[in-house]
């Protein structure tokens, strides 16, 4: 059975930091490429940071110089650190593990994240 679940949300006033972690189990962890999406409420899912299984990174262009993603697959997980935040980072964030060979995708139920003073 294939879990994804994501921790480490919260309330944080402007400015400051959070680290989102996302363990993975009942998949080959290592095969997968993960990332990090979010939705604000009235507003679609938007990608906000990608790591592909050979360690290839991109970001949305709004959290480029403030998120960092990282993976650590002998403990299956991914993360997302995040510094600097604003209040247009406030957003349920999920994470995705997805495998493009056999086009497996699997989502968390999400982590919320508040940014506000």
């Amino acid at each position: 059975q294939v879990q994804i679940v994501e921790s480490g949300g919260g309330l944080v006033q402007p400015g400051g930091s959070l680290r989102l972690s996302c363990a993975a189990s009942g998949v080959v962890f290592r095969i997968y490429d993960m990332g990090w999406y979010r939705q604000a409420p009235g507003k679609q899912r938007e990608l906000v940071a990608r790591i592909t299984s050979g360690g290839s990174i991109n970001y949305a262009n709004s959290v480029k110089g403030r998120f960092t993603i990282s993976r650590d697959n002998a403990k299956k997980t991914v993360f997302l650190s995040m510094n600097s935040l604003k209040p247009e980072d406030t957003a349920v964030y999920y994470c995705n593990a997805g495998n493009p060979k056999s086009r497996n995708d699997y989502w968390g139920q999400g982590t919320q994240v508040t940014v506000s003073s």
